[in-house]
């Protein structure tokens, strides 16, 4: 793969220019701790203190043009996905209504049937779909062929991702989670546009959550979603929390579309070496799509804006290549900071949501997700 960026310009000075910053800074670090001062900059371009001009922001950094080899330190497998091209739509957004359909797959936007790749999954899997309803809203109840003696009374609800538009009946992540996790999984077929726009989607997993725990002990319960669905997990705890309804055990939200503005800093990082969501375009569009002229920034929106306190145990997962590793980083961190046991995993060379299938890094990514459910729930 090769990633185009500028190219920088007298590269041969670089070593000894960068000689040259380090040394003068050891000498103004010597000067400091013999208590001296460090020297003024020039005018407007000091630290911000009293009497000196506000701080220059550093300069982006240029990178010359570079190839990007394949990690050999991941599976066959993995190498496989690491090396396939980029999708030629990917910062291409839909324009009409049929468009708009369309790329919402089965249902148009409106709750759709498991499509052939589910359907394989769940037969590679061992793992049986039964449509439902709950609390009014359309879901599979996901059951494997063998569950675990310690999930016999524990129950999954799963989100599916996809950009909140694509994806209906999109069960495949749930599949997962149930066929390596061996455990039950309520996975939620939640509205999208065209057919329907924000908060349906929210409003809908909040309901299957508040109709899940008639029949289920929340205390034994968890929530996974991918993307934004992972996002959506958030966004549902941020509302329960907000109502008074009893949270879930623990959560994992996979990589999750947290930050509907761009923000973060992989998006530039990664940009066109994420070989899934390539660069901020098609996808965000369709979460902008979705939000119908609603704040982005509002927590039920990004997530990231919301107030984390009291949220239950998390374990959150991306890939080095992943644009969304920083929106991924950032709810780590902001976890942490609000006093909840949160644990991220990070896998090598993966691009965005690349560990969901059964690759070796894939299996390995969701016995780690059933191990903290264990912990977490109870029995």
């Amino acid at each position: 793969m090769t990633v185009q960026r500028k190219p920088t310009r007298f590269l041969a000075l670089a070593l000894p220019f960068a000689a040259l910053v380090v040394t003068v800074a050891m000498a103004v670090g010597h000067a400091q701790d013999r208590g001296g001062a460090a020297p003024a900059g020039p005018a407007g371009q000091g630290r911000g203190g009293r009497g000196q001009g506000p701080a220059t922001p550093p300069a982006p950094r240029e990178v010359p043009a570079r190839t990007i080899p394949i990690p050999d330190t991941v599976s066959p497998e993995m190498q496989a996905l690491i090396g396939r091209g980029i999708g030629a739509n990917w910062n291409v957004a839909p324009k009409t209504d049929e468009e708009w359909a369309a790329a919402a797959g089965r249902g148009g936007g409106a709750p759709g049937g498991i499509g052939p790749g589910n359907q394989a999954t769940l037969d590679q899997l061992g793992v049986k779909s039964e449509p439902t309803t709950v609390n009014g809203v359309a879901a599979y109840m996901l059951t494997p062929n063998v569950i675990a003696p310690e999930n016999q009374n524990r129950l999954l609800l799963h989100v599916h991702g996809g950009c909140y538009v694509m994806g209906g009946g999109g069960t495949g992540e749930g599949i997962n989670m149930a066929g390596l996790g061996h455990i039950k999984v309520l996975s939620v077929d939640y509205r999208r546009p065209p057919a329907a726009f924000y908060p349906a989607a929210l409003d809908d997993v909040v309901n299957a959550w508040k109709g899940a725990i008639k029949t289920n002990d929340p205390k034994k319960m968890g929530m996974i979603g991918l993307s934004a669905g992972g996002a959506l997990v958030l966004e549902a705890v941020l509302r329960l929390k907000a109502e008074g309804v009893p949270l879930p055990a623990a959560i994992a939200p996979g990589t999750p579309m947290a930050d509907l503005t761009g923000k973060g800093d992989s998006m530039e990082t990664n940009k066109l070496v994420d070989n899934v969501l390539v660069g901020y375009g098609r996808c965000d569009a369709m979460g902008e799509f979705y939000a119908h002229g609603h704040d982005l920034k509002d927590p039920y929106l990004s997530p990231i804006n919301g107030d984390f306190h009291g949220f239950p145990p998390a374990i959150l997962t991306t890939g080095t290549r992943d644009l969304l590793l920083s929106s991924t980083v950032r709810v780590h961190r902001k976890l942490r900071q609000a006093g909840v046991d949160a644990i991220l995993q990070v896998f090598e060379g993966q691009s965005h949501a690349q560990y969901n299938n059964s690759t070796p890094e894939g299996k390995d990514a969701y016995e780690e997700i059933a191990k903290f459910f264990d912990k977490h729930l109870g029995k």
